[in-house]
C-alpha cells in the first residue's frame, strides 16, 4: 500500500520571468517586458503537473523563509500537494531567471539558494516518506548525492524516475536506478560525453543515442525531441512517440510537465510508451499557455485536446490508487 502516487525529490524556485524580442549575444543589452514573478522550479513544477493531472502527490524539496518561499508552499497547497516534506530556511528560496522569446523558446539561469542545502541527511530523514511512494522523480537542481541518497532510500518496489537537467556525468549507481532516464538532445549529448561516448561517436541517428544511453545501465531511457515528439528505449527496443501539433506560446515548463505525467503514468500501470504517449499530451498542452505552474493542463483539459487517455482501463475493477501497480508496466515494457 502507498500513501503517494508520485513524490518528487527536488527544487523549488521562484521564476522570475521577462519577455524580450529576442535573446542576447554576450555583451548585447536588451529591452525586455515588465517582470513578473512566478512559482517554479523543476522538482515544484512536477508536484504541481502531477497533482493537477489527478495524482496523489508529495513534495521534498527545501525554500528559504521568505516572500518566494511562501509563493511556493502557497502554489503547492492551491494544486493539492502534500507539503509534507518541504523543508524551509537554511538560505533564500531559489531563483530562476527567465527570458521568454516571441516565439515561446526561453533561457534559464538558476540560483539554486534553498536547493543546494537539501543534503542526504535531509532524505534519510524523510525515508518513510520515500518508502511510501510509488514513483520516487528527481532533477538536478537539487545536489547530486543528494539524488543518489533518494535512490538508496527507495522501497523495494518503487520505481525512479530521473530527468538529469541540468546535466552532468552520473554515477552508475544512480544510472542502474533509472527506470526511466529522462533527457532531450542536449542533455544525452552531455551524459554520453560524461561516460566517454558523443553524439557523434554513436552516429547521427537519435535512436542510436537512445540505445547508447541505455547500455550505460538504465532499465530503460527516453529521449524527448520537442515538436518531434519522443523515442522511448527499453531492452525490448525503441519506439517512437509522435508529437500533439499546437500553437506554443511558452515553453517554460514542458519538460516538467512531461516528466510528471510520464512517472504518474507509468506508477498507474501503463508501458513506458503509453505514458509517454501521455506526457506528450500534456507537454503539448502546457506550451499553449504562458508559465510555467499555470499553464499545466487538467486531466480532461488533456483528453480534450488529445482524445482517450492511454492507460485509463490499467487498474483492474476495485483496485484503489493505494494499490499495487500492474507488474506488467514496471520495467519500462513497450
Amino acid at each position: 500500500m502507498y500513501d503517494y502516487d508520485l513524490l518528487v525529490v527536488g527544487s523549488a524556485n521562484a521564476d522570475l520571468v521577462i519577455g524580450v524580442e529576442r535573446r542576447p549575444a554576450a555583451g548585447e543589452t536588451v529591452l525586455g517586458s515588465d517582470l513578473a514573478v512566478h512559482p517554479g522550479g523543476k522538482g515544484a513544477n512536477q508536484a504541481v503537473a502531477a497533482a493537477r493531472l489527478g495524482a496523489r502527490t508529495a513534495l521534498l524539496a527545501r525554500v528559504g523563509d521568505d516572500a518566494h518561499g511562501r509563493l511556493l508552499l502557497d502554489s503547492q497547497a492551491a494544486a493539492g500537494v502534500d507539503p509534507v516534506g518541504v523543508l524551509v530556511g537554511g538560505a533564500p528560496t531559489g531563483v530562476a531567471l527567465i527570458t521568454v522569446d516571441p516565439s515561446g523558446d526561453n533561457s534559464i539561469v538558476v540560483s539554486p539558494g534553498a536547493n543546494g542545502r537539501l543534503t542526504p541527511e535531509d532524505v534519510r530523514a524523510a525515508a518513510g516518506l520515500l518508502r511510501a511512494s510509488r514513483v520516487v522523480s528527481a532533477q538536478l537542481e537539487i545536489p547530486l548525492e543528494t539524488v543518489v541518497e533518494a535512490v538508496r532510500n527507495l522501497a523495494p518496489e518503487s520505481r525512479f524516475v530521473l530527468n538529469p537537467s541540468p546535466p552532468r556525468p552520473l554515477p552508475e549507481e544512480l544510472l542502474r536506478a533509472c527506470d526511466p532516464l529522462i533527457v532531450n538532445e542536449h542533455e544525452a549529448k552531455v551524459i554520453l560525453a560524461g561516460a566517454g561516448e558523443s553524439g557523434s561517436g554513436v552516429g547521427e541517428d537519435l535512436e542510436d543515442w537512445a540505445r547508447a544511453l541505455l547500455a550505460l545501465g538504465p532499465r530503460s531511457v527516453v529521449v524527448t525531441l520537442g515538436a518531434q515528439g519522443a523515442l522511448v528505449a527499453s531492452a525490448e527496443g525503441v519506439v517512437r512517440v509522435p508529437s500533439v501539433k499546437v500553437e506554443a506560446v511558452d515553453t517554460t515548463g514542458a519538460g516538467d510537465a512531461f516528466t510528471a505525467a510520464l512517472a504518474w503514468r507509468l506508477g498507474v500501470g501503463a508501458s513506458l510508451a503509453e505514458a509517454a504517449s501521455y506526457a506528450a499530451g500534456v507537454g503539448a498542452a502546457a506550451v499553449t499557455r504562458r508559465g510555467a505552474q499555470e499553464s499545466f493542463p487538467t486531466a480532461a483539459e488533456v483528453e480534450a485536446l488529445c482524445g482517450a487517455v492511454p492507460g485509463d482501463t490499467l487498474r483492474t475493477p476495485g483496485q484503489g490508487p493505494g494499490s499495487a501497480p500492474d507488474p506488467a508496466g514496471r520495467g519500462g515494457s513497450l
